[in-house]
């Protein structure tokens, strides 16, 4: 990396586009826009042969790669394949099997999976900037123009000159945290819609039974605002781990785990293989995810699924997305990536992935403010079938399953408000899907759908915290 007085305009490195960040989401932007011309720079902080080494739930589902037309993974890539999911009651005495299409899936070694999309980006053509550091944007008149960053190996730095930028540093979001409030964009993430997390892979004793599904428990005394689970890897290895809302006074997610999890018989004798915590967006995406030259997609556009926290699937829809946008922009019309010919990413984002996001996020809201002993009684009498459960988590409506037998119980057992409660769920979800499937095609719609959207949320925090 040259290193030139940032004060000059001399020996100024220039891209087509610079993605910031080379996950699954970055990777897969600066190989869609590579591949049609671009010239791209791809930055990350880790050094080449540790990108895509993270903590992650290592699931992903098959439909993902059919969407994206990537090959499924094989040999040592290839943990495991998914048949389908369980999920348990807090007092364990219920359990959901969920499974059929849309279920189906891989468990991946995802620094593996992480070095063949970076393959798949350098193949393009996207030239990797390793072990370098995004320290902010270049921001002028504004418009983002490109970065400042550092060459972590030999300490200079340099300003990157990009016609577009692209955020996807994940939860961090070093871009977007930096931008000014006239660019549009949501700078930071409430406490409320965050989850932090704790996870090990382990070596057991010997195999699990039903090595096919992948297992979340319910319970909010081990996992208040989240859940805890427990993946089978290959062989004798599993995944596990929990999660808890980042709200005020929130207990350790690892003093959780061992405490309410790894203490369990499964786990004696068992041995670490690897560990590590971080942070999940869990809410719908961004209202906007672009400006006067500047996309965010991934963690950092919170294009992750509400319910469970994947964000393998969602931040590659989300590359690609933005990287066709960007080759459209800069190669159609005027050429001028501005908010507005940047803004079909917002559009083509929000009426496929973004809908279901915005659903379940109302379903997380619900979900979160319950007692162990709403879900106990609600899974215990099926207010939900695993088949609409199914439904719900491919992006579908809310079904009950509520009889006047299910009612006069509820209201003998005072369960009445739980009723309600999920009545509201119910048809808030399906008005959430309905404004996202109608996000404006221009910026000149955008604050009125706005307001329409943070009514609706507003609404749901309150009903669902009483």
């Amino acid at each position: 990396m040259a290193v030139i007085n940032l004060e000059g305009r001399a020996d100024l490195e220039s891209f087509d586009l610079i993605v910031v960040g080379a996950g699954t989401a970055g990777c897969t932007a600066a190989r869609f826009a590579a591949s049609a011309g671009l010239k791209v720079c791809l930055i990350d902080l880790k050094d080449r042969r540790s990108i895509g080494d993270k903590v992650c739930g290592d699931a992903i589902g098959k439909h993902h790669f059919d969407e994206l037309g990537l090959p499924y993974p094989r040999g040592d890539e290839l943990e495991r394949r998914i048949e389908g999911i369980e999920i348990y009651s807090p007092d364990l005495k219920t359990v959901f099997k969920v499974k059929g299409e849309g279920i189906y899936g891989f468990m991946i070694n995802r620094h593996l999976f992480g070095q063949r999309l970076l393959k798949y980006a350098e193949d393009s053509g996207a030239e990797l900037r390793d072990s370098t550091r995004a320290l902010k944007p270049i921001i002028e008149g504004g418009w983002v123009r490109g970065v400042i960053a550092k060459d972590m190996k030999e300490g200079g730095k340099a300003k990157l000159q990009g016609r577009v930028v692209i955020d996807a540093t994940g939860f961090s979001a070093t871009i977007r945290s930096q931008l000014p409030p006239e660019m549009g964009i949501e700078t930071e993430i409430s406490r409320e819609d965050v989850i932090v997390c704790y996870r090990e892979i382990r070596e057991l004793r010997e195999e699990m039974d039903r090595p096919g599904y992948c297992r979340i428990y319910l319970n909010l005394k081990a996992a208040p605002g989240g859940y805890y689970w427990i993946f089978p890897e290959g062989g004798r290895k599993v995944n596990v781990g929990l999660g808890v809302a980042l709200w005020d006074g929130h207990p350790n997610p690892k003093s959780q785990l061992y405490g309410n999890v790894l203490s369990s018989p499964l786990f004696e004798g068992s041995s670490i293989i690897h560990l590590g915590g971080g942070y999940v967006p869990t809410r719908r995406p961004l209202d906007s995810m672009v400006g006067n030259g500047i996309i965010l997609i991934g963690d950092a556009a919170c294009q992750v699924n509400p319910i469970h926290g994947g964000g393998m699937g969602p931040s590659m829809i989300g590359g690609r997305i933005a990287a066709e946008t960007v080759v459209e922009a800069l190669t159609g019309g005027d050429g001028v990536p501005s908010r507005e010919s940047l803004w079909p990413v917002n559009v083509k984002y929000m009426r496929s992935y973004g809908a279901k996001q915005a659903g379940l996020d109302v379903f997380r809201m619900f979900l979160q403010h319950l007692s162990d002993d709403d879900l106990n009684y609600g899974m215990g009498y099926r207010l939900i079938t695993e088949e609409d459960l199914l439904k719900v988590s491919m992006g579908g409506d809310l079904r009950l399953n509520l009889t006047e037998k299910t009612r006069r119980v509820f209201r003998g057992l005072g369960k009445l408000s739980l009723l309600r409660k999920l009545y509201h769920a119910a048809s808030l979800l399906g008005k959430a899907k309905r404004i996202y499937y109608n996000y404006p095609s221009t910026p000149d719609d955008f604050p009125r759908w706005k307001t329409e959207v943070e009514e609706l949320y507003s609404r749901a925090r309150s009903l669902f915290k009483k």
